[in-house]
């Protein structure tokens, strides 16, 4: 990918093609090792939920303000695993976790990307995740600072102006999208963007969550798909995070996630034309994770794959992105790969322009190939 000396207009014209795989080589790669025997099994979630459905409407209602067509080149597949400390992986190894090590393996990826800096909570990073913005409003960000259900509020409301998001971009291009949440105030981004969101899934039972998502991606053609998997934040909140009940949970989560990829490796179709984007909000030990300024807070993942994504690091990929160790970078001067920075990766892979002023990601010079 060249990398984009200014970030893109809302009108402006999609950026070039990617290169495809076939669906054969995907396939393939899918079947290969673990990813169908993890894609099922597992204790039942103990966590007590509901589960609601909405179909929205069709009114666009995103800042953007004019439709763009996408090339058709990828479909994406984006999964936020709440809650999730990337040492897990080092302390159950490839054996146990064996779906989030191989796409870390065979992705563009990193295990130190960086969440929202002003705040390490579920509800402002995925508002980042869904905007390409930061936290505060008086610096240009999406202004979500709270963590609970607010009936009724909005993104925009918060901002103080008109916000969009990847849904609302991707909606307004004639892209169909789906959104499945495994959190009540998740409600929020339905309410942000009404119509933008085809298909809204609530439940927060996160297995059940994951089987609605899987049969959603096996049956349908969706161009755009966000599943928050909530697992490894409710265990962590209730027995501790990065104690046992909280691996066991993280091992779940793997089997969640090889779920998803079993239902795109079963089209050969899907198998070549969705690219995974996987992140998480926040990490978390002990307690809790509300504390920005902790390592174990705010490292994440972050990882692109699929056909035609690099393996590799990606730090050596993008050179100009800093790799920031155990530091916390500003919003200033080299950045870190960012959670936040999904939204317009996501874009870019739908063949869309960046999200008009969103900060992560806005010249959509993230490469992964």
């Amino acid at each position: 990918m060249t990398p984009r000396p200014t970030a893109p207009s809302p009108s402006a014209a999609p950026p070039s093609g990617r290169r495809r795989g076939t669906a054969a080589a995907l396939a393939a790669a899918l079947a290969v090792g673990t990813l169908a025997s993890c894609a099922t099994g597992g204790a039942p979630d103990r966590e007590r939920a509901t589960a609601r459905v909405v179909a929205a409407g069709t009114a666009p209602t995103s800042a953007s303000t004019a439709p763009v067509a996408g090339d058709g080149t990828a479909r994406v597949l984006a999964v936020s695993l709440d809650g999730f400390n990337v040492a897990a992986l080092d302390r159950l190894g490839r054996d146990r976790t064996p779906v989030l090590h191989r796409l870390l393996r065979e992705g563009a990826a990193t295990t130190h990307a960086r969440t929202e800096r002003e705040l390490t909570d579920t509800l402002p990073n995925h508002t980042g995740m869904l905007t390409g913005l930061r936290v505060e409003a008086d610096r240009g960000g999406h202004g979500v600072t709270w963590n609970v259900e607010r009936p009724g509020t909005t993104v925009q409301e918060a901002a103080g102006r008109p916000v969009g998001s990847v849904l609302s971009a991707a909606h307004d291009a004639g892209l169909t999208t789906a959104l499945f949440a495994g959190k009540a105030k998740f409600r929020l981004f339905d309410d942000s963007w009404p119509g933008a969101v085809d298909t809204f899934v609530l439940d927060e039972r996160p297995r059940s969550l994951v089987a609605r998502a899987a049969a959603d991606l096996a049956e349908t053609d969706r161009d755009l798909t966000f599943v928050h998997v909530a697992l490894p934040d409710l265990v962590g909140h209730a027995e501790g995070f990065m104690g046992p009940a909280y691996l066991d949970a993280v091992v779940r989560t793997d089997r969640l996630v090889g779920r998803l990829l079993a239902a795109l490796a079963a089209d050969p179709e899907d198998a070549a034309e969705v690219r995974v984007v996987l992140t998480a909000d926040h990490g978390g030990r002990g307690p809790g994770h509300s504390d920005p300024t902790r390592f174990v807070d705010y490292r994440v993942p972050f990882l692109v794959w699929g056909p035609g994504v690099a393996a590799g690091d990606l730090y050596a990929l993008n050179p100009d992105y800093r790799d920031p160790g155990r530091s916390r970078p500003s919003y200033d001067g080299a950045q870190p790969v960012r959670n936040g920075d999904l939204a317009n990766v996501a874009l870019d892979l739908l063949g869309l322009p960046a999200l008009a002023g969103s900060l992560l990601d806005a010249e959509q010079d993230l490469d992964w190939e």
